[in-house]
């Protein structure tokens, strides 16, 4: 473990952004969520907003779905977002499509990996993230869960665990680029059943550091989660 840490503690000073846009949609009743309209805009337009303010980001590349391409293309080119480098088509899955984003990194020591429908995050967020990935390697936005879990199968209660120990987490997900690339690599070959980029670098041995994330940094699912984002959006503009 320790000869893992030292291969990877090196000093940083650059931060790329990987955007996952590739996603079905399933669960939006027919919507593509990440064009659909939020706050006067589509939903993508303020996900990439926020990197291309944050000065801790210094490339972003945005994997979308193949039919896409050109469309996002135009929306970075009328918003300005001068830090897209490259719009590239998704894999099979989020692992794949994370990987092919990494790809197309041009160059750069640590990689922030985002959900395209988190609109509501912010530069704030985005930068504590990465300054503790500069240090520790790894690190993840995460609020603590709120509602009592249990564990179930076939529908019955087989546990309670315990809450003070169980967070939520978000992204963007910070990795150094070797350490994030190796870990994928690794799940793809192996078909891991990683649910989030945390869990392809956990798989490895490594350690991950949770920063404080936020309870309105959402992931955009289903139509209740437009309606809350949009909400937010409206109270952040009378602030």
């Amino acid at each position: 473990m320790l000869h893992a840490l030292k291969q990877f503690r090196k000093k940083t000073e650059t931060c790329a952004a990987v955007i996952v846009a590739a996603g079905s949609s399933s669960r939006m009743q027919g919507t593509d969520k990440i064009l659909t309209s939020l706050h006067g805009e589509p939903l993508i337009v303020h996900t990439i907003r926020a990197f291309q303010q944050c000065d801790e980001i210094t490339e972003i590349v945005i994997v979308t779905r193949e039919a896409l391409l050109s469309q996002m293309s135009r929306l970075c080119q009328t918003n300005g977002f001068d830090k897209v480098s490259i719009i590239v088509p998704g894999g099979a899955s989020r692992a794949e499509s994370v990987y092919r984003g990494l790809d197309h990194v041009s160059d750069a020591e640590l990689v922030a990996v985002h959900d395209g429908a988190r609109p509501l995050i912010t530069p704030e967020i985005i930068e504590k993230t990465v300054r503790k990935a500069a240090a520790f390697h790894a690190a993840a936005p995460a609020v603590p869960v709120k509602d009592t879990i249990k564990t179930a199968e076939n529908r019955i209660v087989t546990g309670t665990p315990d809450r003070s120990s169980l967070f939520a987490v978000q992204t963007p997900q910070v990795f150094d680029f070797d350490l994030l690339r190796g870990a994928l690599k690794r799940a793809l070959e192996e078909k891991l059943p990683v649910t989030d980029d945390c869990s392809a670098v956990e798989a490895l041995g490594m350690s991950v550091y949770l920063t404080d994330g936020s309870d309105e940094n959402i992931k955009v699912t289903t139509p209740v989660d437009l309606l809350l984002a949009e909400a937010i959006l409206k109270e952040r503009t009378r602030q």
